[in-house]
């Protein structure tokens, strides 16, 4: 590969980011791969989580424009470049039997529609890579799922020029990703580090609902070392100001400990179009190769 690789991470709102694959984005634009950032959603209903910015009425008013101005911000910190699909937040229905989603919601548009945004984006584009969500959404919240689904259609529409004519000439991406960083192999190796030297886990609450989860353990393939930009990382998600405490779960584990306990970040090879071996450490393996 003579050209100079291109990644894309499809995400449904600002922060899922920088919260997922955060680091493999700064290694890869450290290293001189074009990025690009897929926001499905501008996250207009998603509540203030910050509870130093709770009641904060301006914030409240505004949500849409100050999580956009938050995307700016971490999309500057990682050095991705970024693009809005331009659907309304579906909002986490809570409550049994759950509310219906709002009218007009991301999650309610139809999936070969709202995958012709992501068709012309990775045309324009041309990545090489793609990184989204499993099935389940990474959690089952309709907007991750949602993400889930159009970028499974647009992988395999966009380099077929029957599909979505008007949107730009053919692009076949060449590999498709889950992102799998919050696997349970993670979580009880930081937990029991923490244990182990005498510190509080924030992952035991988190181990004993994964129990009662219904679903198998998930099949990581691929684990990209990437422990020297977890602190981009993390000053990429604290832009994020109405998403996340600065004091909170997220930031408990110590750097150290997660540098030596889980320097990577994992992902679950879904589709590719070129020959690599498993395990992998490299989203462009097989990729670097192709002629």
């Amino acid at each position: 590969m003579t050209e100079q690789l291109r990644l894309m991470a499809v995400h449904a709102h600002p922060d899922d980011e920088s919260s997922k694959g955060a680091a493999t984005m700064a290694k890869y634009v450290s290293e001189g791969v074009d990025v690009l950032v897929a926001t499905c959603t501008g996250g207009e209903r998603g509540s203030i989580l910050n509870p130093k910015l709770q009641g904060d009425t301006y914030i409240e008013e505004h949500i849409h424009e100050v999580r956009s101005r938050e995307m700016d911000e971490a999309r500057q910190i990682l050095g991705v470049k970024q693009a809005w699909l331009g659907f309304v937040d579906s909002g986490l229905p809570e409550g049994d039997p759950l509310p219906p989603l709002p009218e007009g919601c991301f999650a309610l548009v139809d999936v070969d529609e709202a995958a012709g945004a992501l068709v012309k984006l990775i045309r324009e584009f041309r990545p090489h890579v793609i990184t989204t969500y499993d099935e389940n959404g990474g959690y089952p919240h309709p907007d991750h799922i949602q993400t889930h689904k159009i970028s499974m259609v647009a992988f395999e529409a966009a380099g077929d020029p029957d599909r979505y004519p008007g949107a730009g000439a053919p692009w076949t991406p060449l590999k498709l990703y889950y992102n799998q960083g919050f696997n349970r192999a993670r979580t009880v190796a930081l937990h029991e580090a923490l244990l182990s030297r005498g510190l509080e886990s924030p992952y035991g609450e988190w181990l004993e609902r994964w129990k009662s989860f219904d679903r198998p353990e998930r099949s990581i393939t691929t684990h990209v070392p990437c422990a020297e930009y977890f602190e981009i990382r993390d000053k990429a998600l604290l832009a994020h100001a109405t998403q996340i405490d600065p004091d909170g779960a997220w930031f408990h584990v110590p750097m150290d400990i997660q540098k030596e306990v889980w320097p990577t970040e994992d992902y679950e090879l879904a589709r590719s179009l070129v020959d690599t071996s498993l395990p992998e450490d490299d989203l462009f393996a097989g990729v670097r190769e192709a002629g």
